[in-house]
């Protein structure tokens, strides 16, 4: 296999082309057949930062990119260079004819790869929990995330690619660390596990949830790699299934992959300070799922939980419109007013968007699409029901209460 192939229905990430020190990313085939690769996203160091406020100030790409640029300028052989006035004679072949320096590939200089894998096998079970050299190890620094993930799948395995919206709510987590220094954190719909594994540097738990045994198997597999990350400020990540659309959480008793001990789920409802998802919105039953899911979980909790969503607004053009349009993110939206406006006795919730001026650690593109919300969920549960479970009302906001229609 020469080259990836593209079907209709793929859909395509491409923040790892990004990557300051590109290489031959991919390692594998998974069990479906899709190619595999390993990339090291570099946390910035405070020279590095970038602050998005700034409204002049480029991207981390743009200044490569304007970097190489006056390197190549520096490099011409017409430059002027120590104050020394006109120019040099021409550069000409054999033939007389001009001859023009070549202009290197990105790939050579630190900038975008050339992605034309060989794919040498597919992987086997026991590639999935293979050792890794020591050359490896050494590259998992503290400042250096290494993440597997995909490049290209169908939309049901987008959680096995890096989004955006990662980024952005890994930015805001390392700009409000203090916030989250100590805490249990729930991660929905976590796909690769990126952004658990930076809360991970400031929260004390960290539980990593998803739903299909491939993508929580690369999720753990991920949560492997940055092992020596995490546990330099004593966080953990515990990767385990949380399904939206079922109402309960799976424990051990059920004898299935990624279930939770007994003791996860009482640490979940009695501990749970911070909910996170990012990138999750893309289907209206899913989403539908995420809220009715969000909504019983803060009704069973007797402490306020505050959410933080991070979406990217993606457009697309509809015959039905004959318009530019993002419906995932208008049914989103409508999914928040419905939330609430939600008056049930159970628990309020208050919604705001958070502006997006806040550092950047990461390079990727900040685009104007790129949203973050925070949602406070306060239960109103009375005194007797916080203090008998058996009171507490079932998880799960019926479809009556949370219209599923778009």
């Amino acid at each position: 296999m020469d080259h990836i192939t593209f079907h209709y229905d793929t859909v395509l990430s491409d923040v790892h082309m990004l990557l300051s020190k590109p290489r031959h990313l991919m390692t594998r085939l998974n069990h479906v057949g899709q190619p595999v690769f390993i990339s090291n996203f570099k946390i910035l160091s405070d020279v590095e930062r970038l602050d998005s406020s700034g409204s002049g100030k480029r991207s981390a790409e743009q200044k490569s990119v304007s970097s190489r640029e006056d390197c190549e300028k520096d490099s011409s052989p017409t430059q002027e260079k120590d104050g020394e006035e006109g120019n040099e004679e021409p550069c000409l072949d054999e033939d007389g004819d001009l001859d023009i320096t070549r202009r290197r590939f990105r790939g050579e200089d630190g900038g975008r790869d050339l992605v034309c894998p060989i794919i040498l096998k597919q992987s086997s079970p026991g590639l999935e929990h293979e050792v890794e050299s020591p050359d490896d190890e050494d590259k998992c620094t503290k400042d250096i995330i290494k993440i597997e993930h995909t490049m290209a799948t169908p939309l049901q395995d987008v959680g096995k690619q890096v989004w955006r919206g990662a980024f952005l709510l890994a930015d805001f987590i390392l700009s409000e660390s203090d916030l989250f220094r100590g805490a249990t954190v729930l991660e929905l719909g976590a796909g690769t596990g990126f952004t658990s594994i930076v809360m991970a540097t400031t929260a004390k738990t960290v539980y990593c949830t998803d739903v299909g045994e491939d993508l929580l198997s690369m999720c753990e597999r991920n949560v492997s790699f940055n092992r020596r990350m995490t546990e330099l400020t004593g966080g953990e990540v515990r990767v385990r299934l949380l399904d939206w659309l079922q109402h309960s959480l799976c424990t051990a008793e059920a004898d299935v992959d990624f279930s939770w001990t007994e003791e996860e789920v009482a640490d979940v409802y009695d501990n749970t300070l911070f909910i996170i998802a990012a990138d999750v919105i893309y289907d209206d039953e899913l989403t539908s799922g995420l809220f009715r899911t969000l909504h019983g979980l803060c009704s069973n909790f007797n402490h306020t939980c505050t959410i933080f969503i991070s979406i990217e607004k993606r457009m697309n053009f509809t015959l039905r419109h004959m318009d530019v349009c993002c419906e995932a993110y208008t049914y989103f939206r409508r999914c928040l007013s419905q939330l609430q406006d939600l008056d049930d006795g159970r628990c309020s919730f208050r919604v705001e968007q958070l502006p997006c001026d806040f550092a950047q650690f990461f390079i990727y593109e900040r685009i104007e699409q790129l949203e973050l919300w925070k949602v406070t969920a306060t239960p109103r549960l009375s005194d007797e029901v916080c203090s008998n479970p058996e009171l507490k009302p079932s998880p799960g906001l019926s479809r009556e209460q949370l219209n599923t229609n778009p």
